[in-house]
């Protein structure tokens, strides 16, 4: 089993002021403990699952690009990237310079967007559900095409683009890896099955039955099931001086018994650096062999 960091809040002791260099410690320590993924939100407030809108929030691909910089070795995504936020011709764009920055490093997380109340505050357009997902599959098309050596005219419902250029073209090949957030299952985990290299759910009591949906929408796009990555978010508190590392490695087993391949979260007071020490040495060597 692999762990990945996600960063999902910027409200740190240090202020606006030490941001950049906290981060900058953080992700440093993050790749050199052995994480395999470093990973931020797509969202420009915070979410309410984790603080007021007011914290602060970082955009995530200059965030991203910052930490390619700083790091040598970590794989590097959002999760996830909401397909309404950006033109998907400006995001295929986006995650390419990102991979060709960081010498094949970037990945494409993806989903369909759910935060009404950042886009419309940001007049952001945010329409109905039904067409959040056509605009996805769609968004999923055109990042293909411009990651192949196809720069012919596409045209699509809601996107018409008169030719795909992509130049550079990405470092990772055949493309950078797609991942697709959220576990809707007639419309998100048939788009993972039929576009994505990694899925992430999350690991609620439902997971294993989100698995076999998954499993039937690649039986029905005649998809190998195993050439997907299972994802799932994970929130790792190791308590003071590692004390809860053991039920951390009892859960991480049981997702891997589940399936899952990867868990990919945020690691609580980050900000600290001690608690992302302890995740390296006493849970990544233990969960390696899952």
């Amino acid at each position: 089993m692999r762990i990945g960091l996600q960063i999902p809040d910027f409200t740190w002791p240090g202020g606006p002021a030490r941001l950049g260099a906290d981060l900058a410690e953080i992700a440093r320590t993050a790749d050199a403990a052995g994480f395999d993924k470093l990973a931020v939100m797509d969202h420009f407030f915070q979410i309410a699952f984790v603080g007021p809108p007011e914290n602060d929030m970082l955009e995530a691909y200059t965030t991203l690009g910052y930490l390619a910089a700083i790091t040598e070795r970590v794989k590097l995504l959002t999760l996830v990237t909401g397909a309404v936020y950006r033109h998907p011709g400006v995001l295929a764009k986006t995650i390419t310079t990102l991979d060709v920055l960081s010498g094949g490093r970037a990945w494409l997380g993806v989903g369909a967007a759910w935060n009404d109340e950042e886009s419309v505050a940001l007049g952001i357009p945010f329409p109905p559900v039904a067409e959040r997902f056509e605009r996805l599959e769609e968004t999923l098309q055109i990042c293909l095409k411009m990651w192949s050596d196809d720069d012919s005219p596409y045209t699509g419902t809601h996107f018409q683009l008169t030719r795909p250029l992509n130049s550079p073209q990405n470092l990772t090949r055949p493309h950078p890896p797609i991942m697709i957030g959220g576990g809707g299952e007639k419309k998100t985990l048939r788009l993972v099955a039929k576009y994505a290299q990694a899925c992430n759910l999350f690991a609620g009591p439902d997971l294993a039955h989100k698995l076999d949906v998954l499993r039937e929408h690649c039986e029905r796009e005649g998809r190998d099931y195993d050439e997907i990555t299972k994802t799932s978010y994970f929130e790792f508190d190791p308590g003071e001086d590692g004390k809860n590392v053991g039920a951390i490695l009892a859960e991480l087993e049981r997702l891997a018994s589940l399936g899952i391949q990867e868990v990919i979260g945020r690691v609580v007071d980050v900000s600290k650096i001690r608690p992302l020490e302890i995740v390296g040495s006493q849970v990544i060597p233990q969960v390696a062999d899952l």
